[in-house]
């Protein structure tokens, strides 16, 4: 039998760019205003940019650049909403203007722990701002032509810049504002592919990792938990180490989606996965700790497996049958909103393996809507068939 889709293939859809219709503004942004923007949270740097790393000489020369008139880069900006810029490329540059002007530049041992305050909060308190365990004073350090010829803005602050604090405040930043049209990409494809081709952080984003960020709610934060589950890691994933790309929080997802939502499912699995990631924004409290509930109690009900009973000959949890079986054993406590699970047997396992109708619909073109949807009913109908039979 071929493999069915095992966790790797799961987001092997790609979006080529020029199917999208985007619209590219300028714009030119004083200083002022991008504080201003920063510090309201008009702009939102997502989770996965990396935290500030720039170092005070780095950081005095941007500030040096502005004040003297030289050009600087510009910052790439996505509009996810009103008054709602994502910054794809440029946090390092917003974030030097936004410490110098609060006249504080964070110590090198603090801003991981920074970046975590910046993301729960929009941007930094006061009274961490004003702590000296999390920043020192930012006096530029700038280097003079010669001993002879200081620089003038050398320990200068934002202060103390006298006559220069209003030609920095005034001074200009291009700002490059990128928005699909919105009829155009409602499952949020040209959006992964800005973030990845015109982010400059080095690193090749998941689209977990996107989603995280740009569907941010409390149910999406509450599968990281999830995916401890010891039944979930041990027995049907057969991996300790927790996946910092987050391919497995990906699977919970998914298949939390598909018992969700397989009503809204069209023909890909990214294009799903980001409008049922965008949808959780609206769930309130008791529909996550309904999900947590749910996911709980299929990993009790798989208590009895083993890690190879998931497996369809690739050394991988397979995604195709997860979901599947997920889908089977919980649909109905989802219809009915109370959690019922039937036990999970290695025999209904090695039942659903071997159906030729099941099988032809979880290899090949696995992603097409026919085929999701003939092996989820098919998984559920050989279940209550398997349940009714004992």
């Amino acid at each position: 039998m071929n493999d069915m889709n095992d966790m790797t293939d799961q987001e092997s859809e790609s979006y080529p760019i020029n199917e999208f219709q985007l619209t590219t503004t300028p714009n030119d942004f004083n200083i002022s205003t991008i504080i201003s923007f920063i510090s309201s949270n008009v702009f939102k740097i997502p989770a996965f940019q990396r935290h500030y790393v720039w170092d005070i000489k780095r950081a005095s020369k941007l500030i040096e650049s502005l004040l003297i008139g030289l050009p600087i880069p510009q910052i790439f900006l996505y509009e996810s909403g009103k008054n709602e810029f994502l910054v794809i490329d440029g946090q390092q540059r917003l974030m030097t203007l936004y410490y110098f002007v609060n006249g504080r530049f964070p110590r090198k041992d603090k801003r991981s722990e920074l970046r975590a305050i910046f993301d729960a909060n929009g941007s930094v308190p006061d009274a961490i701002l004003q702590d000296d365990t999390y920043f020192q004073r930012f006096n530029l350090r700038l280097d003079g032509l010669s001993e002879d010829q200081p620089n003038r803005f050398n320990g200068k602050n934002y202060q103390t810049l006298d006559d220069s604090q209003m030609a920095l405040n005034l001074a200009t930043i291009r700002n490059m504002i990128i928005k699909p049209v919105a009829s155009d990409d409602e499952e949020g494809g040209a959006m992964f592919e800005i973030f990845n081709r015109l982010n400059s952080g080095g690193m090749n984003l998941t689209p977990q990792e996107i989603r995280m960020s740009l569907y941010h709610s409390k149910f999406n934060v509450s599968l990281i938990k999830l995916n401890e589950n010891t039944v979930w890691r041990e027995r049907i994933l057969g991996k300790d180490n927790i996946d910092t790309r987050l391919n497995d929080v990906e699977a919970i997802l998914r298949t939390i989606a598909m018992v969700h939502s397989r009503k809204d499912y069209k023909n890909t699995i990214s294009g799903f996965l980001n409008t049922f990631s965008n949808s959780t924004k609206s769930f309130t409290q008791e529909d996550t700790d309904f999900f947590k509930d749910l996911w709980d109690a299929f990993m009790v009900a798989c208590e009895g497996l083993q890690v190879e009973d998931f497996r369809t000959g690739a050394n991988r949890l397979s995604i195709t049958l997860f979901e599947s079986v997920f889908y089977a054993a919980c649909v109905s406590s989802v219809e009915q909103r109370i959690v019922n699970i039937p036990p999970i047997t290695p025999q209904f396992l090695t039942l659903l393996k071997a159906d030729e109708q099941f099988i032809s619909t979880s290899t090949g073109k696995t992603t097409r809507k026919e085929s999701v949807v003939k092996r989820t009913d098919r998984a559920r109908l050989l279940l209550k068939e398997f349940i009714d039979a004992q």
